[in-house]
């Protein structure tokens, strides 16, 4: 799918006590980073990294850190950068170092 600006899958806690405030916050970040967001299903079975890999977006927004684990955000790296709203964070997308993959 070919799109015009650069998506973010955006990522809230559903249980949260402060749900709105968190899309908010996501969405702000967005903007601010120059992305369109595509919000990740809050009922799907499947794991993040599946999603963003069937959303084909470019990074991946969350509105904290504590809403991934360590695997899944090192899954989700191997596809595509994550920004975390608070704590305000970066985490790029892991590189291939291998030499018999660059191109």
């Amino acid at each position: 799918m070919v799109r015009r600006n650069p998506t973010a899958l955006g990522v809230v806690d559903a249980d949260g006590e402060a749900y709105e405030w968190q899309r908010a916050q996501v969405l702000r970040l967005a903007r601010h980073l120059g992305y369109a967001v595509i919000w990740a299903a809050e009922d799907s079975l499947l794991p993040l990294v599946d999603q963003v890999r069937a959303a084909d977006v470019d990074v991946v927004i969350v509105s904290s850190t504590d809403q991934v684990d360590a695997l899944t955000l090192n899954a989700v790296m191997s596809v595509v950068p994550v920004e975390s709203v608070c704590p305000r964070m970066s985490f790029a997308r892991w590189g291939d170092t291998r030499p018999e993959w660059r191109g």
